[in-house]
């Protein structure tokens, strides 16, 4: 599996901080019932790891690492069982190992140079991140327009109403997005909702 087949998968990737384990089963069951099998655990939390764990037991999941700032969180993480990872930033170490290490990676970017750096490195997909406060749509199409062979994942301040806009933008695959699961005790039924109301945007 490649970066660029995992961003393909659904248009919305929603990316999770989940403090409890006990929450991971019901709201990755939510989400892959609701068409959305992309999931991204970010390692803001104590309980990340091992809700990678538990939500990998759910079938027809594809759960990746998201917040991964360096070379040991990158092995933590797949180590628990990440299939993809995704980071804030592009650095030169991280992009070295994830790379030796054949795992699908997403770094973020903001500028050109960050976008050139990831080419010399041989990447061409990218999470513009973060996505609203780094100048919007309008900023990803001037960015995107001298790097052809580049396509990305907005993340960062998107909804439910604003992601069609974005998805709308040729050399955007998928978006990335926290509102699918809001904050405290999951509700399945709400969070399934809402991820069937996601898994069709920009069809």
């Amino acid at each position: 599996m490649t970066i660029d087949q995992v961003m393909r998968m659904a248009p919305v990737i929603p990316v999770l901080v989940v403090k409890d384990v006990a929450h991971g089963l019901p709201v990755a069951q939510a989400l892959v019932k609701g068409g959305l099998p992309v999931l991204e655990v970010t390692l803001r939390t104590e309980a990340a790891l091992d809700v990678i764990r538990e939500m990998s037991k759910v079938a027809g999941s594809f759960v990746g690492a998201g917040t991964v700032l360096n070379e040991k969180q990158l092995d933590q993480a797949i180590d628990a069982g990440a299939k993809f990872i995704v980071s804030p930033g592009l650095t030169t170490p991280l992009a070295e190992a994830a790379i030796e290490r054949g795992i699908p990676f997403l770094p973020g970017i903001a500028t050109a140079a960050d976008i050139m750096r990831g080419l010399d490195l041989g990447l061409d997909r990218f999470k513009f991140f973060p996505a609203e406060t780094s100048g919007g749509i309008k900023a990803l199409k001037a960015l995107a327009a001298p790097f052809y062979q580049c396509r990305f994942c907005p993340t960062g301040g998107i909804t439910v109403e604003t992601a069609p806009d974005w998805l709308a933008v040729d050399p955007v695959l998928c978006v990335g997005g926290s509102w699918v699961v809001p904050a405290g005790e999951p509700d399945p039924a709400e969070i399934e909702a809402r991820a069937r109301a996601a898994a069709v945007l920009g069809k």
